[in-house]
């Protein structure tokens, strides 16, 4: 009798001290890169292979991601999803470590996996799998590009690649002035499930302005930024200006030749009536000249 009190004293303290435990705080894994998903369950003993079950599977939709028992893989029931993709440690498995491998990480991984473990009882715990891959550095266009002049409206747009999740997008004058509420901000996925980030930011230009577009990840806590200055010199006078410049050039080109032929007609014309009126003084002087010498008849 007391020696099976003994034993069920036993069995009760062995209960009690496996218990399966998983980080408190969300896994993050790179896209594209492998992740370990770690596990671990309190033994009692040396334990053996053929009395261990473990089973990992998504804590929303049940799917199966790796089982495990009668001391071999068992995946008949695995998710397409994971085929090829996951794998446990045996050696481990016998030191109380459950944790799971997964391979080449993708944005559809990302959820809750929970980790199952029986042993002489059964115990079960949840982690959380966030995944992450970095945006390419921003680039910040202006459109358009020429002929500006302060108070033109302008877009500037901010682009950047392959990224996951979506980035926090900040815009801001040289000032450090927010002016992300005039802005629009859209992402785009590809068949991987990264996105490329577009956003628009509208403004009326000022000369001598610095923009700049400032990306944050929610998940790295990465930052990365890039602006575009407008100077005085940039710009230039808008091609209706230059035309009527050009018009109003030749116009008065045109005019002071106008006047230069007229004021040399005109010149012309005063020095032949002065050639006129010399000539008939002096004929008029030749004429009196005769007169005057001719003697009078008696």
């Amino acid at each position: 009798m007391l020696s099976l009190l003994l034993l069920s004293s036993l069995a009760i303290q062995s209960v009690a001290v496996m218990e399966v435990q998983v980080p408190d705080v969300p896994v993050v894994a790179m896209h594209g890169r492998d992740v370990l998903l770690n596990c671990s369950f309190g033994v009692p003993g040396p334990v053996t292979l053929q009395d261990l079950s473990v089973f990992w599977q998504l804590t929303d939709t049940q799917r199966s991601v790796h089982g495990f028992w009668e001391g071999r893989d068992q995946l008949a029931d695995q998710a397409e999803a994971f085929s090829n993709r996951t794998a446990l440690f045996p050696t481990r498995l016998a030191r109380g470590d459950a944790s799971l491998l997964l391979r080449r990480v993708e944005v559809a991984d990302e959820g809750s996996y929970t980790c199952f473990v029986r042993l002489r009882n059964y115990s079960s715990a949840a982690l959380l799998l966030l995944v992450a891959a970095p945006y390419s550095k921003p680039v910040v266009t202006l459109l358009p590009d020429s002929n500006l002049r302060p108070g033109d409206a302008v877009a500037l747009t901010c682009v950047a690649y392959g990224g996951y999740p979506a980035a926090g997008v900040l815009w801001q004058d040289g000032g450090g002035h927010n002016l992300t509420e005039n802005a629009t901000t859209s992402l785009v996925a590809n068949e991987e499930g990264l996105f490329s980030l577009h956003s628009q930011l509208s403004v009326v230009l000022e000369p001598n302005s610095t923009y700049t577009c400032r990306l944050t990840h929610p998940v790295l806590g990465e930052e990365s930024h890039a602006s575009v200055t407008v100077t005085g010199q940039n710009m230039a006078f808008p091609q209706v200006a230059l035309w009527v410049t050009g018009a109003l050039a030749l116009c008065l080109l045109g005019l002071l030749i106008a006047l230069a032929a007229v004021c040399r007609r005109k010149i012309q014309e005063s020095c032949e009536e002065a050639r006129r009126e010399a000539e008939e003084a002096k004929e008029l002087e030749e004429d009196e000249s005769k007169t005057a010498m001719t003697p009078l008849k008696s």
